[in-house]
């Protein structure tokens, strides 16, 4: 049997899946470290990393997946890679790091962008960019620029987590359009690298590596990579691409009208479209989606909801409950609407579609006399449903119509409560799929041959979960929505 790799290198751990070459059917996953990898923060808000540990770990995982299936170095076609968006490697002349990777989490660098948003011209960076630089990996070189000369002066190039992987297994440096966009180096409107945008920094475009296909022979692994990830020499690296594209590559979402949707800690509704629009780039990022070329420019919209799962983990903790179960089912005894009960579920930060204020969590029209912890239940299931339409919203007002949304089969979109809740409101079916980040980049693969008919078939065949249809008579729906937006409302028009 042959296999193709998947490896999907998180901030928390590093996963690596094995796929049939042929049916695309996921034989197992590995992850690896078994606790949390550690964040280095040395200051307030900064977040780092050893790019060397993720590679540790990558070789770990495949050295275990080997040993418990008896898979030899040869069994392995191809490899597939996903990663942690945003983040910033910097190399010298013989590859070596020269300090630790500024991680996506990182927000040092959100001033730098914010100048520059101001100083290139919102209307241009909107235009070309479709975003702010705000505190993306462009935004992050600035930093390491004005605050680390001495290695700034020593940079041969920078690289994005996925490309210092793929050097580790290749000693190739290179990337591809979709990682360039995620950094905000990518000009869209010129279909070209962001020279303004470096001019403005003052960083040399001699920085960028090698621009290679996202599907398509990358680099192959050489005998040092074979020596240490025990992948034989000459295996291709056939994909790479941001977690959140990936995600929604996992679901089979390609086209224009397909939405994928993560309700995990926090929620992502991520949209194509081949409309250039940065009307809302100040509230969604834009990225080139996997499938992106220069004739077909498709367009992934990503919305980053921060209070989602989090909210309902904390009632979770805080109720006199066992499990989420134990939640979802006595939610599902209140009516919809849950009796007047709101709640906001805002109380992870700042959030960016809210134009990044930092409203908290409130619970509103609760009556001490009538009301317990199933309103509550209830009403967080709805609070979180709301903001996912909340967000849809902001989405169609920038060119987004929805024709389908594919989600993953977590914790929010397990709850029928919740996945109801949307499918009515947006008037579109659900699919939920089991499936992950590290298969789908397995399968990827694949996509070198250019076949994504057969590729959506393997997902359909092997991790279809359920379809969630919208329910006819969506007026109790519409009228808890308008109800909560108006509470939403009245907290940011103070």
């Amino acid at each position: 049997m042959n296999y193709n790799l998947g490896i999907d290198i998180g901030s928390s751990s590093i996963k690596v899946a094995l796929v049939e070459v042929e049916t695309g059917k996921s034989l197992a996953v590995a992850q690896e470290p078994k606790e949390e990898m550690s964040m280095v923060a040395k200051e307030n808000g900064w977040a780092e990393q050893n790019p060397n540990d993720w590679w540790l770990h990558t070789c770990n995982a495949i050295q275990k997946l080997k040993k418990e299936y008896n898979i030899s170095r040869t069994q392995i076609k191809g490899i597939g890679i996903s990663y942690q968006m945003h983040g910033l490697v910097v190399v010298d002349k013989n590859g070596e790091p020269l300090r630790k990777s500024i991680i996506w989490c990182d927000s040092r660098a959100v001033e730098i962008g914010h100048k520059a948003f101001a100083e290139v011209g919102e209307a241009k960076c909107a235009e070309h960019l479709l975003n702010s630089p705000a505190n993306f990996t462009a935004s992050k070189l600035k930093w390491v620029k004005d605050n680390e000369p001495d290695i700034y002066s020593k940079i041969h190039k920078f690289m994005l987590p996925g490309d210092y992987v793929a050097y580790k297994f290749s000693n190739k440096i290179n990337t591809t359009i979709s990682g360039l966009s995620e950094g905000i180096f990518w000009d869209f409107k010129n279909d070209s690298v962001a020279n303004f945008l470096l001019e403005h920094y003052g960083i040399s475009a001699d920085l960028i590596p090698d621009i290679v296909d996202t599907f398509g022979n990358q680099s192959q692994v050489d005998e040092t990579g074979e020596k240490e990830s025990g992948i034989a020499a000459g295996t291709p690296i056939y994909y790479r691409a941001g977690d959140q594209p990936n995600n929604a590559l996992s679901l089979n979402v390609f086209n224009p009208g397909e939405v994928a949707a993560t309700g995990g800690t926090s929620g992502v509704v991520y949209a194509v479209t081949d409309s250039l629009s940065g009307k809302e780039s100040t509230r969604v990022n834009n990225f080139a989606h996997v499938n992106y070329t220069k004739e077909n420019k498709n367009i992934g919209k990503l919305l980053n909801i921060n209070g989602a799962g989090i909210q309902y983990r904390w009632l979770l903790n805080n109720l006199d409950v066992s499990s989420y179960e134990e939640m979802n089912n006595i939610a599902s005894e209140i009516p919809i609407g849950s009796d007047g009960v709101c709640i906001l579920p805002f109380g992870n930060g700042a959030e960016r579609m809210l134009n990044n204020k930092s409203i908290g969590t409130r619970m509103v029209n609760v009556n001490l006399n009538n009301h317990n912890k199933a309103h509550l239940c209830r009403a967080a299931l709805e609070g979180i449903a709301f903001s996912f339409l909340y967000g849809m919203e902001i989405l169609k007002s920038d060119g987004i119509k929805a024709s389908v949304i594919r989600a993953g089969n977590d914790n929010l979109f397990r709850s029928e409560i919740f996945a109801n809740t949307v499918a009515t409101l947006i008037g579109q079916e659900i699919e939920i799929y089991n499936t992950t980040g590290a298969i789908g980049a397995a399968r990827a693969a694949n996509l070198h041959k250019g076949d994504f008919e057969a590729f959506g078939k393997t997902i359909m065949d092997n991790d279809h979960v359920m379809t969630f249809m919208p329910f006819k008579d969506k007026t109790p729906y519409t009228e808890a929505y308008n109800n909560w937006k108006k509470e939403l409302e009245l907290v940011l028009n103070k």
